[in-house]
């Protein structure tokens, strides 16, 4: 799993970028599961790798929010306190 370049998530559209999203969580879910059963993992950084790669996409959104004026609470978005 190679990192994904900030240029090449915003030539992403907002459904490709969904969609990778959707993707990464789902591979890091099964490499987080297969670390706690005790199993050796595939590649001792993807999880990293993983984490990383979905930061990148959640910060490309958010940039796109905010240069609409959206702010987290309008979007929908779940958040911490209020």
């Amino acid at each position: 799993m190679a990192l994904l370049r900030m240029k090449e998530i915003r030539a992403m559209t907002r459904d490709a970028r969904d969609s990778k999203l959707k993707e990464l969580q789902d591979d890091l879910l099964h490499e987080r599961g297969q670390a706690a059963m005790g199993g050796a993992p595939h590649s001792p950084g993807q999880i990293r790798a993983l984490r990383k790669n979905i930061a990148r996409i959640r910060t490309v959104e958010s940039e796109d929010r905010a240069a609409k004026g959206q702010t987290v609470r309008e979007s929908g978005a779940k958040g911490g306190a209020s």
